[in-house]
């Protein structure tokens, strides 16, 4: 079957290292390495290009989150590796111990602490940088013309620039000295270009203030990076567990193994997923699914690791390991997600390439052409040079895509959507149609008992007691609805037998019953036309028919429906209102189906459809309307999710295999969420744009003055970093989530996350 084609990798550089998907994991035999400057899209590039004439590495897997980057490599390739990197100006730090899901997360979450000694660190060498630089601007003015004090102020100066730029330098000259043009090398140029010509007051000042922006930059990005990781915090290191004697133990969650039985008293955090065994409560589980509401829970209900458990005290089995919990795979799926570039990301990588260069040559241009063209002097005009390549830096235009699409993600993760990369979050925004599965995604899935009533006169208390007791005994869902939706006292079942296809049948009270469908009523001739017709009704309105006879005559008449969910009335009509069309795709009759859509408000429903009916139904779709999406739980659901342009899976009750197959799940099998990512799509998407349009807007605005008017380095600097700042600032407005459907929804999940 045709399916859609994720971006590759290889669309930011022709190494073939670069073809190597984002979201593939080190393979077995691979390596690790920390790179703490390592902190964006555009640095990440020059690894990549520093790594792409080495022969041996088969895949790189970079992790900007965590400042990582996985290699997998033969023997002698390693050491070649490293030393490139190193010689393209970073330094990676092997990683030792266990590779796995919950280690990565766990050493990302320590991180956020030596980060804040890091930064703890970095400002006070900066405090240090700007008040040296400050002592030359003023003995500039201030001291006299002499020799001395020139040299005093040359070497304050100096000091300031070591001390703020010296990382600064090494890059840029590494950079410099492989031909490539990135912020370090402009900068390096361009403050070295000031020293010389004798403005080094302004170039220690313009360096410290570089830095300075710089840090609080990273810093800004790292909230957005930082995002999902934080959630790692929720789930408790160690477990209150049942020990081999009865006994309660604290164990570290990681040496919990599966099976075990673990306790959390009323106020605490589940330590890892599991079935409870023992207790009720409420759980608020905001921090995984996104719901806003506690849910109710008792033994038989799933609970998962990092949510709260609000009321009673519960037991639980252990289903999954630490290192497999939900959230920890949210994680790590997140992380995944933002190793990946979104289409503006990699339209912006491919300008920033172009861009610098020409900005460059324009620098140059104007050094040499102006003394003619406008009258300046050789120094003048070095210095309106100067000042352009400082402008001319594509840091904000580089760093608007990426931290506005992590932000995105992570506003997604947080309302229990899990998206699996900017492509995704990009592609959303133009859905035309949406197809929506019927069972669980549109309807609960479960069948329940909505009307019944006697028949022929009956008794009917006595009918009650009778259709009760021998639905009791059978395991079919139907035969449960109406057991379930019987209260009441039950009757010893004798001579009981199940009647395939058609029903079950025994003695109750010495009555011989039969608890059956149409057709095994039909086929004993009990089927009169007034019956007939009170069962079409039924059955016009989507509902399971059961009936209770006794001999040669009906009892009672039984129906059972799988009603929609509460949300999917809401659901239909927020697609509506974005523009985006509903169709109900099943397997179900066209009745049911129609019946089910009718009560939704979906127009366009199509029933008797299997798994190669529902692809098809999907291609329909797309050469009907445009980019479709799939909405599903099921394994016959799977063909369609991943034949679709975006495929959504209903992940608290869906299938592996829908969720793998999905580009989008979502948690809480809300529908409702559907909306909310093409809502959180559109707003992704102007976000960008507006970045993009801020970061060149300005930079236009002050190429202008640079060339024609009186721009300093001053104010090269404050447009550069400025801008940078402006965009980050923009694009960490995403992580104040996305528009609820229900103002009382959206209060109780801020609350959560507060």
């Amino acid at each position: 079957m045709d399916t859609k084609t994720p971006p590759k990798e290889a669309d930011c550089c022709s190494s073939a290292v670069c073809a190597v998907p984002a979201t593939a994991d080190v393979p077995v035999g691979g390596r690790r390495f920390r790179i703490p400057t390592m902190d964006c899209s555009a640095e990440e590039a020059e690894v990549r290009r520093a790594l792409e004439p080495i022969l041996g590495i088969r895949s790189l897997n970079f992790q900007l989150t965590a400042r990582t980057l996985g290699i997998d490599a033969s023997d002698d390739a390693f050491p070649l590796a490293l030393e490139a990197i190193k010689k393209a100006g970073f330094h990676p730090e092997p990683i030792v111990g266990p590779d796995t899901v919950e280690a990565q997360a766990r050493e990302g979450h320590g991180e956020l602490h030596d980060q804040d000694h890091d930064l703890g660190a970095g400002v006070a060498r900066l405090a240090l940088a700007l008040g040296v630089a400050v002592a030359a601007e003023v003995t500039e003015f201030l001291a006299p013309e002499t020799l001395l004090w020139k040299l005093v102020g040359m070497a304050l100066a100096g000091v300031a620039i070591w001390l703020a730029g010296l990382d600064v330098y090494k890059k840029g000259m590494a950079a410099l000295l492989r031909a490539k043009l990135n912020i370090n090398a402009l900068m390096s140029v361009a403050v070295t270009g000031a020293f010389l010509i004798g403005q080094w007051p302004e170039a220690a000042m313009v360096m410290a203030l570089y830095a300075i922006a710089e840090l609080i930059e990273a810093r800004a990005v790292d909230r957005a990076r930082n995002a999902i990781k934080g959630l790692l915090a929720l789930a408790p290191e160690e477990a209150l567990m049942q020990t081999a004697d009865g006994q309660w133990q604290l164990t570290p969650v990681a040496q919990v193994p599966l099976e075990a039985t673990v306790r959390i008293k009323p106020g605490e955090r589940v330590s890892l997923d599991g079935v409870i065994t023992k207790g009720t409560s409420a759980i608020n589980q905001a921090p995984v699914t996104g719901e806003s509401i506690p849910v109710d829970k008792a033994p038989g209900d799933q609970v998962f690791a990092g949510t709260i458990n609000e009321t009673g005290e519960l037991e639980f089995r252990v289903t999954a390991s630490a290192s497999n919990t939900t959230l920890a795979r949210i994680i790590h799926a997140v992380e995944q997600a933002q190793g990946t570039r979104a289409p503006t990301q990699r339209f912006v990588d491919r300008f920033a390439a172009i861009y610098t260069p020409a900005v460059f040559a324009l620098a140059v241009a104007v050094a040499l052409l102006t003394p003619f063209l406008l009258g300046l002097t050789w120094l003048e005009a070095l210095y309106k040079a100067l000042v352009l390549l400082v402008i001319a830096c594509p840091c904000a235009l580089v760093i608007s895509t990426p931290v506005t699409v992590v932000s995105g993600l992570a506003a997604g993760a947080r309302r229990g959507i899990l998206i699996k990369g900017g492509t995704y979050l990009e592609t959303a925004r133009s859905l035309k149609t949406v197809a929506l599965d019927k069972t669980g995604t549109i309807t609960e899935g479960k069948p329940k008992l909505v009307e019944w009533r006697t028949w022929n006169g009956g008794d009917e208390a006595l009918a009650k007691r009778l259709a009760a007791s021998l639905a009791s005994r059978s395991d079919h869902p139907v035969s449960q609805a109406i057991a379930a939706g019987l209260d009441g006292e039950r009757a010893s079942v004798e001579d009981f037998s199940a009647l395939p296809g058609r029903g079950v049948q025994g003695k109750v009270d010495g009555n011989q019953l039969l608890l059956g469908n149409h057709r095994a009523v039909h086929e004993r001739g009990l089927c009169g036309p007034e019956l007939e017709a009170e069962l079409r009704q039924h059955e016009k309105q989507g509902r399971t028919v059961t009936l209770l006879a006794k001999d040669d005559v009906v009892l009672v008449i039984f129906a059972v429906a799988d009603t929609i969910k509460e949300t999917s009335r809401q659901a239909i009509a927020d697609l509506k209102a974005l523009g985006v069309t509903p169709v109900m795709l099943t397997g179900d009759n066209l009745a049911t189906a129609q019946a089910i859509a009718a009560q939704a408000g979906i127009e366009d429903a199509r029933g008797d459809l299997l798994p190669e009916a529902k692809l098809e139904a999907i291609k329909d779709m797309q050469a009907r309307y445009g980019a479709t999406g799939m909405t599903g739980d099921g394994i016959n659901d799977a063909p369609a999710l991943a034949q679709a342009d975006i495929g959504f899976a209903m992940g608290g009750a869906g299938t592996d295999t829908a969720m793998e197959a999905a580009d989008v799940v979502i948690m809480n099998d809300d529908v409702r969420r559907v909306a909310e990512t093409v809502r959180l799509s559109r707003r992704t998407h102007a976000v960008l744009w507006q970045n993009i349009t801020l970061a060149l807007g300005i930079k236009a605005v002050f190429l202008v003055l640079a060339v024609f008017g009186s721009a300093t380095m001053w104010m090269a600097v404050f447009a550069d970093m400025g801008a940078s700042l402006l965009v980050v600032g923009n694009g960490l407005r995403l992580m104040r989530g996305v528009h609820d459907t229900s103002t009382k929804a959206a209060a109780h999940v801020e609350q959560a996350h507060a």
